[in-house]
């Protein structure tokens, strides 16, 4: 009992012992916190000073910099204010100036306006006076003044356009000259003249009665294969091929030639000779085509375009076989083009197709140029060639030089002394109608038509007509004849003014 009362009470006294030892222990670390709080107040104390003092030298730089930028903007605003009085000052100056400056033009506005009614009274005055003194009133004079001037302003254009025109041809000529001449003499073709219908010779004229069969089948037969007609009438030995169709004609001529030849006559063998006639034909067509493009040196033409060009060896305009013209157009436009520096392989191209449209405008309607062009087109040709072939009759505008290089060089090649030919009745009714044309103007006494229709020779009254109006009058009869008239290369026109002084010597 007694040593556990002794461990108890030992315990107890450790308990007590601790308890002071952890009092003590917990009054020394509240002592140093106190303390190390206290040195944490003492230092931020310092730093707030130290900032508010910061803050204080910033709040006084930011005033010092805020007045000083104030002072500036008060010195620039008093600049601009001084200026602003400155330019009112000169602008009530000049508002000054302009009123008095209106004040003068209002006076001398009125000033004017007395002058001019001075003016008009003396005007009406003198005029009064004249109109007594010359016995005309005003208007009559004025008739009298403007007519004395329009003839002196005629007289002066006449002459001045006289003069131009002189000018003109002194320059223009020679070198005009040179270039046609050239174009010509290095482009020399014959032309043989063709007709409309194809004459076939028979062996005798039995051979007549073969041709039409019994009932006349085989006649029928062989129209109906080739499109043409046949004409078998009292001519002895001949059969007259017509048709429309150049290349129809040609075919039912060799194919007549080879039943003759042949001498077996009948429907059927006249469907199977037409037929190789067609292709023997077709081959002839292509081949000129190609001989055409490679003589003209125009490469690389599309077949279909070359298939109508080899149609044209069968088409006749005026007696001149149209794939000739077309080949020596080729060659003009190229020499032409070459002169005057325009492309030569773009003009060549256009010359010996200017005419295509007319292997087809038997079957399209419409003129030939409108048709060539609309082929060209669709085959995709240079821009430059297909207003070259639209253009050579003047029915579109030009759009390039090479478009009135290859007009002039068709009119060369159709228009020269022989390269054409014409019925009689047509030749008879353009010189009358060229006479026509001369006689219809006032002051003509006579006219005659020569040089096969090249020239007209036109005889004028002298009391009628001075020289000026002799020009006038030959220039105005050739705007009607360009109007009116369709021919062939140009007409020359020469007006002759006679005067003529008689006596008698009695």
């Amino acid at each position: 009992m007694d040593s556990v009362a002794y461990a108890i009470v030992a315990l107890a006294a450790g308990i007590a012992v601790g308890f002071v030892a952890r009092a003590l222990l917990a009054s020394q670390s509240l002592k140093g916190a106190q303390e190390k709080s206290a040195r944490i107040i003492a230092e931020a104390r310092t730093q707030q000073k130290d900032l508010i003092l910061e803050a204080k030298e910033h709040k006084i730089r930011l005033l010092r910099e805020a007045e000083e930028e104030a002072r500036i903007k008060r010195g620039e605003l008093g600049t601009l204010e001084r200026r602003l009085l400155q330019r009112d000052e000169q602008l009530d100056q000049r508002g000054d100036m302009l009123e008095q400056r209106d004040r003068k033009l209002i006076d001398r506005e009125r000033e004017l306006d007395r002058q001019r009614e001075d003016l008009s009274r003396l005007n009406q005055e003198r005029v009064a006076a004249l109109e007594q003194v010359a016995h005309l009133s005003a208007e009559d004079a004025k008739t009298l003044l403007l007519d004395a001037v329009r003839d002196e302003a005629t007289h002066d254009a006449v002459k001045l356009a006289r003069a131009i025109e002189r000018a003109a041809r002194e320059e223009a000529a020679d070198k005009a000259r040179e270039v046609v001449v050239t174009a010509i003499q290095r482009v020399a073709a014959d032309h043989t003249a063709e007709h409309t219908v194809t004459a076939i010779h028979l062996p005798s004229d039995e051979m007549k009665g073969r041709i039409i069969g019994r009932e006349g089948r085989n006649i029928r037969a062989l129209e109906q294969a080739t499109g043409v007609d046949l004409i078998i009438d009292d001519t002895p030995e001949t059969v007259i091929i017509s048709g429309f169709d150049p290349v129809r004609r040609e075919i039912a001529r060799i194919a007549l030639t080879k039943l003759m030849g042949d001498g077996r006559i009948h429907p059927g063998r006249i469907e199977e000779v037409v037929a190789k006639a067609r292709a023997e034909v077709d081959l002839v067509m292509r081949q000129a085509g190609e001989a055409a493009a490679y003589d003209v040196g125009v490469p690389g033409l599309p077949p279909e375009i070359i298939k109508l060009l080899g149609r044209l060896k069968f088409r006749t305009s005026y007696g001149q076989n149209v794939l000739n013209h077309s080949i020596e157009t080729g060659r003009l436009a190229a020499v032409i083009a070459a002169e005057v520096g325009a492309d030569v392989a773009l003009a060549k191209m256009g010359g010996l197709l200017h005419d295509i449209g007319k292997a087809v405008d038997h079957e399209v309607e419409g003129p030939h140029a409108a048709i060539g062009a609309s082929v060209a087109q669709k085959h995709n040709l240079p821009f430059k060639v297909i207003n070259a072939i639209a253009a050579h009759h003047q029915e579109v505008e030009y759009a390039c030089v090479e478009a009135p290089i290859v007009q002039i060089a068709d009119a060369i090649s159709a228009s020269r002394p022989g390269a054409r030919g014409e019925s009689m009745d047509t030749y008879v009714k353009r010189l009358e109608d060229l006479q026509a044309i001369a006689e219809s103007f006032d002051g003509v006494e006579r006219s005659f038509a020569v040089q096969a229709g090249r020239e007209v020779r036109i005889l004028v009254r002298p009391e009628e007509i001075d020289d000026l109006a002799s020009m006038r009058l030959a220039r105005d009869i050739v705007r009607k004849i360009e109007e009116q008239l369709t021919y062939p290369g140009q007409i020359k026109v020469t007006v002759i003014r006679e005067t003529r002084a008689v006596e008698y010597a009695k």
